[in-house]
């Protein structure tokens, strides 16, 4: 199970774990940052309280996610809080089934973690410190990351033991390869010039006030810890540099590329010791005649390799016995050794190709090398300040004086940022968030952020700006463009609901077409991934009833231009599967069955929400 979950711990579940990670005080029982006794809780599951900094932490994981996408931020907070909900409804639930993952299990899946990689091995000295600035015992990181796989694993047991039979697969090509005929002609937009009144332009203005506001913004001073701002105080000396060198040689060390061959003379119950030894002399003399490949082809009694003229590919360590390893070690290119004894035989191995292996020296990587000494020296440090920093932020809470007093770090400012848009610092969500959070608008500092490039910011707020309505004449030109396009759109959607009606009486889609001077669109044996047509059009079809009685339907597709297709479906044919379907199959199976695992867990899940005692706090 662990395999698979490391197999597959590339896409959400991976990022869930690094969150537990990186984060300090993350989902799944962690406790509030400080004093959350004296909070309410925002939302409840049985004995386990969620209380804003959860739910304030969860939305900037999602949000961060939909980074440069539009987003409603009220419907994405309430995604969040579900998220907190359901992942607390499951832990529950497996714990309740006494469900286990070992702490063997766990530690191997967090040496695994490339967060906690450096070139390649598990940096202890990188995974304690970072539990160190977050104040966590190793035994309870590893009780958490148990959850996470426990949850982990239980979910993959729902989803992967689901199956999809013969029938299912017949009614998925069936739906997935139709075909639909159908015409259909386009109403355009068309642009309306004619000035509205004062008195419209007024009326407009009342009814869509909210649309109009200034938005609120704020503008804070801030504090921030940058692990690379630290890493370029860190002087290094040539001694130390070499040092470091010399610990990091192999990564800057090409290894040996020896590719070899080799024939087998097989002990076994036809042929003796002597008789295979015997075997493999007499063909070292044939070797002085014949090249090495083509006598492996016919004497070998590997016959996986013989076709191929012996060919093991690549040489590694550590696969064959230590007798065959020292002879292809120490053979030259295109040398042969002499019969090498091993549990299967007699074998003569020959290098078919060499590249010597070689170390960069020392003053080509001094650049590199230095940055990274720099990096490597200066983590402790940062983790370090960062504790201080946020204990000082927290202990002066009407100030960042202290903080920057005590650490030497400048006090910065932004301009004047909404909640959707800022520059600099502002620019990320995650600062925006904190700036308009309630503590920070009541004037206190902000918990610590953590961003991206190891930064860690306290903030505070400097000027608040609350939302104010803008005077008409400031956006009277965008009232009236306003105002047009409505008169457009509506215009068109009568325009095409009284052409569709004529349809519907049964005149035909030429004749109207050409009555109205509109060009027609004709598609024969449409398919879902025809990219010929507009994605929203083809939805439409594809959602579209199917004609009966021969008599086809007609429907309206509003497009997001503010045209209107008028789609006559005349027909619809079963799909079948094609032979390229076929050769799919049984991956196409695999996916039905992962999509009906998937929704029977969706299900079970949201019965177990049913029925658990959650409470969440009405705001």
């Amino acid at each position: 199970m662990l395999t698979k979950i490391r197999e597959k711990a590339q896409g959400v579940f991976a990022w869930v774990i690094l969150i537990l990670i990186t984060v300090p005080f993350a989902l799944w029982g962690i406790q509030n940052y400080l004093d959350v006794g004296k909070e309410t809780p925002v939302a409840s599951v049985g004995s386990k309280d969620f209380f804003q900094k959860d739910l304030t932490r969860a939305y900037e994981q999602y949000s961060q996610s939909l980074k440069n996408t539009d987003f409603d931020e009220e419907s994405l907070k309430s995604q969040a809080l579900q998220k907190l909900i359901k992942d607390e409804v499951l832990l529950q639930h497996v714990n309740s089934l006494n469900l286990v993952i070992s702490d063997e299990t766990a530690r191997s899946f967090i040496t695994s973690l490339d967060y906690f990689q450096t070139d390649g091995k598990f940096d202890k000295k990188q995974y304690q410190a970072l539990l160190n600035s977050q104040g966590m015992s190793s035994s309870e990181f590893i009780s958490r990351i148990k959850n996470a796989l426990t949850m982990e694993q239980f979910q993959r047991a729902v989803v992967e033991n689901s199956f999809a039979t013969q029938h299912d697969l017949d009614s998925f090509f069936k739906i997935q390869n139709q075909q639909r005929d159908v015409e259909y002609v386009t109403v355009a937009l068309k642009q309306i010039t004619e000035q509205p009144s004062n008195e419209a332009i007024e009326a407009y203005f009342q009814q869509h006030m909210d649309a109009y506001q200034k938005p609120e913004q704020v503008s804070v001073e801030y504090l921030e810890l940058s692990l690379d701002a630290l890493a370029n105080e860190v002087v290094a000396t040539d001694q130390q540099l070499k040092a470091f060198y010399e610990e990091q040689k192999d990564f800057y060390t090409t290894k040996e590329r020896r590719k070899i061959s080799h024939i087998l003379f097989a002990v076994n119950d036809k042929t003796d010791d002597a008789a295979a030894l015997q075997k493999a002399k007499d063909a070292q003399q044939q070797l002085a005649n014949q090249a090495f490949s083509e006598l492996a082809k016919s004497i070998s009694d590997d016959t996986l390799t013989a076709k191929n003229g012996g060919d093991l590919g690549l040489f590694e360590a550590g696969v064959m016995e230590k007798a065959f390893e020292d002879a292809a070690l120490s053979l030259k290119l295109n040398e042969v050794s002499g019969p090498v004894k091993s549990s299967f035989g007699y074998h003569l191995i020959t290098v078919t190709e060499l590249v010597k292996g070689e170390s960069k020296p020392f003053e080509s990587v001094k650049d590199e090398l230095t940055k990274t000494y720099q990096k490597k020296e200066a983590e402790t440090r940062f983790y370090e300040l960062g504790e201080r920093l946020t204990e000082l932020s927290y202990e002066n809470a009407d100030n960042l004086n202290a903080a920057s007093d005590s650490l030497g770090i400048k006090t910065k400012t932004t301009d004047l940022f909404t909640r959707d848009n800022g520059q600099g610092i502002a620019s990320e969500i995650k600062i925006r968030n904190a700036a308009f959070s309630e503590e920070v608008l009541k004037g206190n500092n902000s918990e610590p952020v953590e961003l991206e490039g190891e930064r860690l910011v306290v903030l505070r707020l400097l000027k608040h700006e609350p939302a104010t309505t803008r005077k008409i004449d400031e956006v009277r030109q965008d009232i009236i463009q306003a105002i047009l396009m409505d008169k457009a759109k509506q215009q068109t959607v009568e325009r095409a609901a009284l052409l569709t009606s004529r349809l519907q009486g049964g005149e035909s889609v030429e004749a109207l077409a050409k009555a109205e001077n509109l060009p027609v669109k004709t598609h024969k044996g449409l398919t879902r991934l025809n990219m010929e047509i507009p994605f929203q059009l083809s939805q439409a079809i594809f959602k579209s009833a199917k004609p009966v009685s021969g008599k086809p339907v007609i429907f309206t597709v509003p497009m997001e231009s503010g045209d209107q297709v008028i789609v006559s479906l005349q027909q619809v044919k079963p799909g079948e599967m094609s032979e390229e379907d076929k050769k799919q199959a049984e991956l196409a199976s695999k996916n039905l069955a992962n999509v009906f695992g998937q929704a029977y867990f969706n299900d079970l899940l949201n019965n177990l929400e049913q029925n658990a005692d959650i409470t969440v706090l009405k705001k």
